[in-house]
């Protein structure tokens, strides 16, 4: 059981709540682990997630000044130890709470390695117009300059919000809005490590307001009933050989999701096996291995982006490999057929035009 401020949670189940308090936002917060509730630990000799989310609040003064608060304590996972069946756990339960009458917004704190996975995760499976922010923290929280405080008190705000209802599910970080569909960890250390370098932010908060300026760009839903596949990503090297798609093939893949080069060229040998895994029924899912740009079928030499699209190569835009992999996931998940996955993955153009 747990003392908020104001009412006390038990089970995630908030009681207790006088008629003044109903007047305020309420606001569910998911505590997962991370770097937010990481102390340095002498015993293990480093930083470990070990904080529930009961006591990362008490070290919040004022918190619960205009909001009520409800906890749920999932886990004190790191980002590493997140797998696709607790992303689907985990999307589970904030759709039960998400979809009551008395819950205004949903947040959750997640390890910052792997929070643009497990945020777009839950915006591929999460069906509600209310707010879903994805927190993490760069400093843990026996550092001077722990920014968890100041993440949790902004995704509140933007929890709270009007304007950030229908946006789809938002990732926030110093103080920077991102669509968890377009943002990607893009710094080891810097406090606004989860930028679109795409599109841009979708918002700021800034003085304790939330300004938010434009919706994500793009958005899927999926009816996700497992997520029990083989998914492998392959980046592509020079001299790249077919070896480490016939062994995912060997394993059983379901799919494969692979990092080319450019606008979407790989080696020969490895554009010969794509094909032949093409033609045997496996879905084969391209991307850029450049952190930026989408990919086209420009180039026509052998293993170029005109061959492989030709081969049923499915071309996945501006996504990125982890991006990718996990809208592959999900639409494997929700019994889609290839042809159902590439008009997933080939939004910008329904129809594309050969050179």
């Amino acid at each position: 059981m747990l003392r908020c401020g104001y009412f006390r949670v038990m089970n995630g189940a908030s009681i207790n709540v006088n008629s003044n308090e109903r007047l305020k936002p309420h606001v569910v917060i998911v505590f997962t682990g991370g770097t937010i509730a990481s102390t340095l630990d002498t015993e293990w000799g480093g930083v470990v997630p070990s904080l529930s989310g009961g006591r990362i609040l008490e070290q919040i003064p004022k918190l619960t000044e205009h909001v009520r608060i409800t906890v749920e304590e999932f886990g004190t996972y790191p980002g590493p130890h997140i797998t696709p069946e607790l992303m689907l756990t985990l999307s589970r339960l904030v759709q039960r709470y998400a979809s009551r009458d008395d819950v205004d917004g949903v947040i959750v704190t997640h390890g910052t390695d792997t929070l643009e996975e497990t945020a777009y995760f839950l915006d591929c499976t999460i069906d509600t117009p209310k707010p879903i922010v994805v927190i993490g923290a760069m400093r843990n929280s026996s550092e001077p300059d722990w920014d968890g405080p100041r993440n949790i008190r902004d995704a509140i705000r933007v929890a709270s919000h009007p304007d950030a209802r229908s946006r789809g599910v938002l990732v926030c970080l110093g103080g920077v809005i991102t669509a968890a569909s377009e943002a990607s960890k893009t710094d080891t250390d810097d406090l606004n490590t989860f930028r679109s370098e795409n599109f841009g932010p979708l918002g700021r908060v800034s003085n304790g307001h939330v300004m938010i300026h434009r919706g994500p760009v793009h958005r899927d839903h999926y009816a996700v009933n497992s997520v029990d596949f083989y998914v492998p990503i392959v980046k592509c090297y020079a001299g790249m050989g077919p070896e480490l798609l016939e062994f995912a093939r060997e394993r059983g893949a379901a799919g494969i999701v692979i990092e080319a080069f450019g606008v979407g060229n790989v080696t020969p040998p490895v554009y010969h096996e794509c094909a032949s895994a093409v033609a045997a029924g496996l879905p084969i899912v391209l991307v850029s291995r450049c952190p930026v740009g989408r990919i086209e079928h420009t180039y026509a030499y052998e293993g170029a982006g005109l061959h492989l699209h030709r081969a049923g190569v499915i071309f996945a835009d501006y996504q990125n490999g982890q991006k990718a992999r996990i809208r592959l996931l999900c639409a494997l998940g929700s019994g889609m057929t290839i042809d159902e996955i590439r008009t997933q993955f080939e939004w910008v153009h329904a129809t594309r035009t050969e050179h």
